[in-house]
């Protein structure tokens, strides 16, 4: 049933820092340090040679890659052109701002805001940590405000690649939207269909939701989105990562041909280009995209010939000081559930997350590896993508990522807001 959302503030912080835009990275072809030697250089772990190479299923990339000393930059404020309460929002927005703990904008929000509320179509380049969330939803619950005592009520459309992070969109929006009786669904596999169903019915401001359920409620001719005339397609470049290119087309397609249109994306790949080119018009281009995280990082590699080596090692690590908060990616599925098992075993707090985890399985481990219940989250890439966890001490890929670009965004996760952060990454020996 649909009841009045709670003022229960969630703190998006303002982060400071020098943001320098960039276009996509290539990290095929030739490795960068191709050529090099490496004579001198050994591991931390295990010794032995630093170079490497891997491409089973994946691109090819030379081990040498994942180390690198990390050095702590010391961050430069952001000076923001606008303060919250430059931006025209409603009184009721302003205090629900205030209470949500803003202070300045971000760079993102600086910047996006301003065109959003224009009705400009907008291209941002973001990652998750950001405050993009606030970005968009901001100014569209004063559009959506607006149009409030219209014959027709306007709705807003947001698209996510996986479950948490629509959820996640939706409680930030329950924070921001309290007192102004505007309701919203979060359209999402593995919770019940039913539910969401009936709030449709009840009427909704905001339609929250992943690809797939999306259109399962089109097909279903429950969701009508004839009214909607704000889309958000939020992690863009994941969604097609994830081969939700053709439901992606299909739900715009329902909407009408004069919505405007918001796309983030952490990258520019020619497939997001030509989404780009074909549904956004005359687009302000928006990037907040910060090399600067990754100096933070300490990456290194650790060698293992057998299985039970390399679990011996990754229990050497998480014994360690400072192994406070420890992000561990593997590839598969069943392989995040046995290692969770085994670390379990060994007596850590532990949880793993993936594709096939129940929904409410999946925000309840989030929720305790969050509020460090557990210290130690197991997850796919599909489970932790869009996730903002802050204080990650430690990001360990017990699998080689599949690419280079994939392992840039799983390091990315550790080393903020000005912290020090480890990557270590296992490979053969």
């Amino acid at each position: 049933m649909n009841t009045k959302h709670s003022a229960t503030p969630k703190k998006f912080g303002v982060h400071t820092s020098t943001f320098k835009a960039s276009a996509n990275h290539s990290f095929g072809g030739k490795p960068r340090f191709a050529g090099k030697k490496f004579n001198n250089t050994r591991s931390r772990f295990g010794g032995g040679r630093p170079s490497g190479k891997k491409r089973f299923g994946g691109e090819r990339i030379d081990f040498s890659r994942f180390i690198k000393k990390g050095t702590l930059v010391e961050e430069k404020p952001y000076l923001s052109k606008h303060a919250f309460a430059d931006f025209p929002f409603n009184p009721q927005l302003h205090k629900n701002i205030e209470r949500a703990g803003f202070i300045n904008p971000r760079p993102i929000q600086d910047q996006a805001i301003p065109t959003i509320l224009t009705g400009r179509d907008v291209f941002g380049m973001a990652n998750t940590g950001t405050g993009k969330t606030a970005a968009f939803l901001l100014p569209l619950i004063e559009k959506i405000y607006k149009t409030k005592g219209q014959a027709k009520k306007e709705t807003v459309l947001i698209m996510a690649p996986t479950r948490e992070l629509a959820l996640q969109i939706e409680s930030d929006f329950k924070n921001l939207a309290f007192g102004f009786g505007m309701f919203s669904v979060a359209c999402v596999g593995g919770l019940p269909i039913m539910k969401q169903i009936r709030e449709i019915k009840m009427g909704v401001s905001f339609v929250i939701g992943t690809p797939g359920r999306l259109r399962d409620l089109i097909d279903k001719k429950v969701l009508d989105l004839s009214t909607c005339h704000s889309v958000v397609l939020d992690e863009a470049d994941r969604m097609l990562d994830m081969g939700f290119r053709d439901e992606m087309v299909y739900i715009i397609g329902k909407t009408p041909k004069d919505h405007q249109t918001l796309f983030f994306s952490a990258t520019l790949s020619p497939e997001i280009k030509k989404l780009t080119e074909h549904y956004l018009k005359d687009p302000a281009f928006i990037s907040v995209i910060s090399g600067e995280t990754l100096k933070n990082i300490d990456q290194d590699v650790i060698r293992a010939k057998t299985k039970e080596e390399k679990l011996e090692k990754l229990h050497e690590v998480l014994k360690k000081d400072g192994s406070d908060k420890v992000l561990i990616f593997r590839e598969m599925k069943h392989s995040v559930d046995s290692l969770a098992k085994e670390l379990h075993t060994l007596g850590f707090k532990v949880g793993g997350i993936h594709g096939d985890k129940r929904s409410r399985e999946r925000i309840r481990i989030l929720e305790s590896f969050k509020k460090d219940h557990i210290n130690i989250l197991i997850a796919t890439d599909v489970a932790a993508r869009g996730l903002d966890i802050p204080d990650v001490t430690h990001v360990i890929n017990y699998d080689v990522p599949q690419t280079y670009d994939t392992y840039i965004h799983r390091i990315g996760r550790t080393g903020r807001s000005g912290k020090k952060g480890t990557a270590l990454t296992f490979v053969p020996a």
